[in-house]
């Protein structure tokens, strides 16, 4: 992936958006705002969708922007995971065993890369985007009281997409931005 230096794009200022919005949703939960919470999350989540589609966009994505997004969404899902035990412990509670799988989830592949690499992995594999799309919505269902099934769903994907960047960790010598599965990772030399 080119990194020509460019740091101010269209695509990281959406990351830096999430970046931004993180402490505000932990100031809203912490203030008991669970309507302007979810709303925020939800411009969050579209962000997240979005930064990506416009990297590959305007002219392609970057290893700077690559690592961003994968910062701006360790920080989010931190501060969306605290503030939902806030604002919601009764469905925490109820959906706790969905809660630790998507934890482990997210922690998992966060650590190996530390371990490996010194640094957070930004693979964006094709399953962990369907697993954080589905969880997204899923968590907003879930937080509406509509229905739990796309979440329980989502951590059954998290967990598959977990074990697919620990095997990736495992396979690359250096570190890799955006691969888009283990089975087109290739011989697993940086590139």
């Amino acid at each position: 992936m080119p990194d020509t230096g460019r740091r101010l794009t269209a695509a990281n200022l959406l990351t830096a958006f999430r970046l931004l919005a993180a402490p505000v949703m932990l100031w809203l939960a912490f203030a008991g705002q669970a309507t302007h919470f979810l709303w925020l999350v939800c411009a969050s989540f579209a962000s997240d969708a979005a930064d990506g589609f416009v990297a590959r966009w305007t002219g392609g994505g970057t290893v700077f922007g690559s690592r961003l997004d994968s910062l701006a969404d360790a920080v989010c899902y931190t501060v969306i995971g605290v503030s939902v035990i806030l604002l919601f412990p009764h469905i925490v509670v109820r959906e706790l065993w969905v809660f630790l799988l998507l934890l482990a989830s997210l922690v998992l592949p966060a650590v190996a890369g530390l371990a490996k690499y010194g640094q957070l992995t930004s693979y964006h594999t094709w399953l962990v985007k369907i697993a954080v799309g589905i969880a997204a919505l899923g968590l907003v269902l879930l937080l509406l009281d509509i229905t739990a099934w796309p979440f329980r769903i989502a951590a059954v994907l998290g967990v598959l997409a977990a074990v697919e960047q620990v095997a990736l960790t495992m396979r690359f010598k250096e570190p890799r931005s955006d691969v888009a599965s283990i089975f087109l990772a290739g011989d697993g030399r940086a590139t």
